[in-house]
């Protein structure tokens, strides 16, 4: 049967370990060039920097090739259903790497094509990017035992693949939003669950200090994302308050780092500085993209 990577969840959390392993493997000695006669279809509703260079770079060091087709390429659902083009898709590619505005759209490219389907972002989740952090936690914490990472924010995608990534890793993880902006029930469940087997904690706090106490790592996304730009006044009052800086950070551990998927916005959900700041490993975390995309697509495609 084929595997889909629509959500971090597909995976079992030996699986997700796994898969951190294998990027890091990666990228210190992997030169296979495993996806040799690969043809990969990256359909992109929405427009990216280090998600679209960094799969298309692996793709290539991987051997592979890749066809862009971006939003008026396309047009999900629009100019034509969503499993019409997927069908047609199918008969002429060996997988999709797809960025979505509606997680719907996946689950259906993923229901009527026989290759396998990459999740590079939906309204739901962001696994490619969970990865991609769990990876930069491990090379600069050496493990995961014991640790507590931070979220300060909107409990959006990032934060939802996030949290279920470290619920399958063995570290705590706390969430510090706004009651209206909780990560979504499913996939907090959905975590939870996950953690209690592995007997670590997930938990939300509403003052971003209590959550950033003792952390081992803070993180933090934007309060405004694509598609949300009608909000964006109504957003940025509610999340006044949850600004990374300095002040917060001294609540972290004295060894703690600084983490954002980016692009980052100083003077909102970040002060200007916090990029390079000494505990910032920011440029780390982008670069592991490519690597963690790569063990995806090795696992799946070759």
């Amino acid at each position: 049967m084929k595997k889909d990577f629509l959500s971090v969840a597909d995976m079992t959390s030996d699986e997700v370990m796994g898969m951190v392993r294998k990027a890091e493997n990666i990228k210190r000695t992997y030169n296979k060039r495993l996806l040799e006669g690969k043809i990969i279809a990256l359909l992109f509703e929405k427009p990216s920097l280090r998600t679209r260079v960094s799969f298309e770079v692996g793709i290539r060091q991987l051997g592979g090739d890749c066809v862009y087709l971006s939003k008026e390429d396309m047009n999900l659902g629009v100019r034509e259903p969503v499993e019409d083009v997927a069908r047609v898709l199918d008969r002429w590619v060996d997988g999709i790497v797809a960025r979505v505005s509606d997680h719907r759209s996946l689950q259906t490219l993923a229901t009527y094509m026989d290759v396998p389907v990459i999740n590079a972002l939906s309204d739901v989740e962001h696994p490619c990017q969970a990865m991609a952090d769990l990876q930069t936690i491990l090379e600069h914490k050496g493990s995961f035992e014991g640790l507590r990472v931070a979220y300060i924010g909107d409990g959006n995608n990032v934060a939802a693949s996030l949290a279920l990534g470290c619920a399958s890793v063995g570290a705590d993880f706390v969430i510090a939003s706004p009651p209206a902006y909780q990560i979504p029930g499913a996939a907090w469940e959905v975590a939870k669950e996950r953690a209690g087997l592995g007997g670590t904690a997930m938990n939300w706090f509403e003052l971003p200090q209590h959550a950033a106490r003792d952390a081992d790592v803070v993180y933090t996304d934007t309060w405004v994302s694509m598609g949300q730009e009608a909000e964006q006044v109504e957003r940025k009052k509610a999340f006044a308050d949850y600004q990374v800086n300095p002040a917060l950070m001294e609540y972290s551990k004295p060894d703690s780092i600084f983490m954002h998927d980016m692009p980052a916005y100083e003077g909102f959900e970040v002060s200007k500085g916090m990029l390079d700041d000494p505990r910032s490993v920011v440029f780390d975390q982008a670069e592991n993209r490519l690597h963690a995309q790569k063990a995806i697509m090795v696992e799946l495609f070759s």
